[in-house]
């Protein structure tokens, strides 16, 4: 995809300014590039979306040391690269892989679980579709969302509960709106 280059000069700069429409902008334009170098290091399409967000959340964390003299999806995908490099670091020295396994383990029985108030309430007013396309998402998506806009949770109330920085959710909560965005349009 060929980007507009002074585009991405403004938006970067915006984004250095928090301008949260920036931050989705440079996220979606640089988002399969990032992933995909990830999917051939990892072969794995779990650990590279997990590796590619912490990627942004650290892009975004460290947006204002972006030099406008280098290629920003090279600046990316350095970033990743050293992402690349902790993830192993933390294999090697922990049980990373039983922590993710219980943690989706957690997700499946909450949502298993029976239909709490909100899902009633939702079925009443004939959304039914909007939680069979929720349903639909990977449940790690599937979490975020139900903490931001079931339970009503601030950024910093889901990165308590989940153990996982704010930028991270931000950036998990904008994927999985944009992930739950095209299994919306795809089933009309």
């Amino acid at each position: 995809m060929k980007i507009n280059q002074e585009k991405l000069l403004q938006q970067i700069q915006k984004a250095k300014e928090k301008n949260q429409s920036a931050f989705k902008f440079l996220l979606d334009t640089f988002w399969d590039s990032v992933y995909n170098y990830q999917l051939k290091h990892t072969l794995n399409e779990e650990i590279s979306e997990d590796i590619t967000i912490r990627t942004f959340s650290k892009a975004f964390d460290k947006i204002k040391t972006f030099d406008e003299k280098y290629q920003f999806k090279t600046w990316l995908i350095t970033i990743s690269k050293n992402e690349y490099i902790d993830f192993l670091r933390k294999k090697k020295s922990s049980i990373f892989f039983e922590t993710i396994a219980s943690k989706q383990e957690e997700v499946h029985r909450i949502i298993d679980d029976a239909l709490s108030p909100e899902d009633e309430i939702i079925k009443e007013q004939n959304l039914a579709k909007l939680l069979s396309d929720i349903k639909k998402l990977k449940p790690k998506y599937q979490e975020i969302i139900n903490l931001r806009f079931f339970q009503e949770l601030s950024y910093k109330e889901i990165s308590e509960k989940i153990g996982e920085p704010i930028n991270n959710v931000k950036v998990k909560l904008l994927r999985a709106k944009k992930l739950l965005a095209e299994i919306i349009i795809t089933c009309r």
